[in-house]
């Protein structure tokens, strides 16, 4: 029988099946791949990105999240930042970086405020750090080139 009796009969040959069901999954990627993260989920993961920046020892990867015109503690600029992390990483050859839970403020779809608990440990040897501080801090982000940056933040030791 020809493909033309196939499909008048109301049978899909299965050439045609077979096309159709591809067409369907290639479908299902292409809207998979369109959610969009929230401007909330877009910081956290960019957060994220930096703590693991640190903990494998990329300061420019972390740099990367940080504006140019970044003011810190006591009037600290983008490039004290970087020599304030530079010298961690150099001090110590194991660096861990424990996240609270975070509590984010959204201005606008393009600023925001973060604030939550860092615990930062370090040390030269062995499996457990020989330094660990905890801080509260505090920091402001913005939308730059489309990536959430961080453009100021203020943490204080906690006790």
């Amino acid at each position: 029988m020809n493909e033309k009796h196939e499909v008048a009969r109301g049978r899909i040959p299965l050439w045609f099946s077979r096309h159709i069901a591809l067409g369907l999954l290639v479908c299902v990627f292409l809207l998979g791949g369109c959610r969009t993260e929230s401007p909330e989920q877009r910081l956290r993961a960019q957060l994220r990105e930096m703590q693991t920046a640190i903990e494998k020892r990329h300061p420019a990867d972390f740099m990367n999240g940080v504006t140019e015109d970044f003011i810190g503690n006591s009037g600290m600029n983008r490039a004290g930042l970087q020599q304030l992390v530079r010298m961690q990483l150099l001090a110590n050859t194991s660096v861990g970086v424990t996240l609270g839970p975070a509590e984010v403020q959204l201005h606008d779809d393009t600023r925001a405020t973060v604030r939550f608990t860092v615990l930062l440990t370090g040390g030269n040897s062995g499996l457990l750090p020989e330094r660990a501080q905890s801080y509260a801090l505090t920091s402001g982000w913005r939308i730059e080139g489309g990536q959430w940056k961080v453009y100021s933040a203020q943490w204080n030791p906690r006790l």
